[in-house]
């Protein structure tokens, strides 16, 4: 199997991957599979370079219309669009620079070395936060899989299947039953019905990109399904606005906690206030990082606390820091 190299300095595929911007990508071997755009995409790291592999051939169904996505254009080479997709040209150590230096954000920063915001189709990135509302990341990628294996098109990287994201002119056909059978639940109307605007083009999302942060704010968040927090995410991942600092439970919690510590009183508008300016023009990336760096450790928290339970209960104890356990 011969892989194309793609330099890659200041980059870590894995964290990227894996720190809650996008849902699909599987880890196979030492590489992860999955799809940029029409495309299936296998990819691995060594060291400052990335080898990558791509089926040339369209996903999409013959007559589909063409997933809007962010330049450049699927005629890219194999290189541009890996290094396009994974915002290799961003200057990542001067971003890093210009986060606030306090014991917090430093954590955040050591711990997440080479995350990159990756630029996302703008139909897919809109789509996917749109099934995200109140779940968990696990419960996005099943979400996610359901819907590229029930209404995407199949494809074949280095011997993986891989799913394309179904383009709304294809979700526009099914109906809110069919959508809810991929775990969507309420959030079934509210994407069968954002996909038929833009499947008739009563919005389009391209040409929002013309637009000002809080123009496309406002233009997003009158989308069905679409608040503060999900419009703050599209307009992060696929409209490349890095200032946009999205609020979801794991921030608010890191902000009122360990910003707000003696003021319980501050309001959701307080915090977004205050993360505004006080991450300043690169928001969107000290967020990532804080969002990644508190749902890694606090995972791991979570499972420290799992196994000492399950210890106290081996001794044949009852009850425990942090825990309660019923006698079998």
């Amino acid at each position: 199997m011969k892989l194309i190299e793609v330099p890659a300095v200041d980059f870590d595929l894995a964290i990227t991957l894996n720190s809650g911007q996008v849902f699909h990508w599987e880890k196979v071997g030492t590489g992860f599979c999955g799809a940029i755009g029409d495309r299936a995409v296998y990819v691995e790291q060594c060291g400052n370079v990335l080898r990558a592999k791509m089926e040339v051939g369209a996903l999409r169904r013959r007559g589909q219309q063409r997933e809007e996505m962010p330049r450049p254009t699927t005629t890219a080479t194999t290189p541009e669009l890996v290094h396009h997709y994974f915002a290799l040209d961003h200057p990542l150590a001067e971003i890093c620079a210009s986060f606030p230096r306090d014991p917090i954000m430093n954590a955040a920063r050591d711990f997440c070395q080479g995350l990159r915001i990756i630029r996302q189709p703008r139909w897919e990135c809109l789509a996917t936060f749109i099934c995200s509302s109140m779940k968990q990341v696990a419960h996005i990628r099943q979400i996610s899989r359901a819907l590229r294996q029930r209404f995407g098109e199949k494809k074949e990287v280095c011997g993986q299947e891989v799913f394309s994201f179904p383009p709304a002119d294809r979700l526009a056909e099914t109906t809110e039953n069919e959508l809810r059978k991929c775990g969507l639940g309420y959030r079934a109307e509210n994407l069968l019905t954002t996909a038929k605007r833009v499947a008739l083009r009563k919005v389009t999302l391209d040409s929002w990109n013309a637009l000002s942060d809080a123009e496309l704010r406002e233009q997003l968040c009158d989308l069905p399904g679409v608040g503060a927090k999900v419009a703050n995410c599209v307009m992060l991942f696929g409209y490349e606005r890095i200032k946009a600092f999205p609020i979801d439970i794991w921030i608010e919690r890191v902000l009122r906690e360990k910003y707000f510590p003696r003021n319980r009183k501050v309001t959701s508008a307080g915090l977004a206030e205050f993360a505004a300016n006080y991450f300043g023009a690169h928001g969107g990336y000290a967020q990532q990082y804080l969002f990644h760096h508190a749902r890694m450790t606090g995972k791991r928290r979570r499972q420290g606390r799992i196994r000492r339970c399950r210890a106290r209960r081996a001794l044949g104890m009852t009850q425990g820091a942090g825990c309660f356990i019923l006698p079998l």
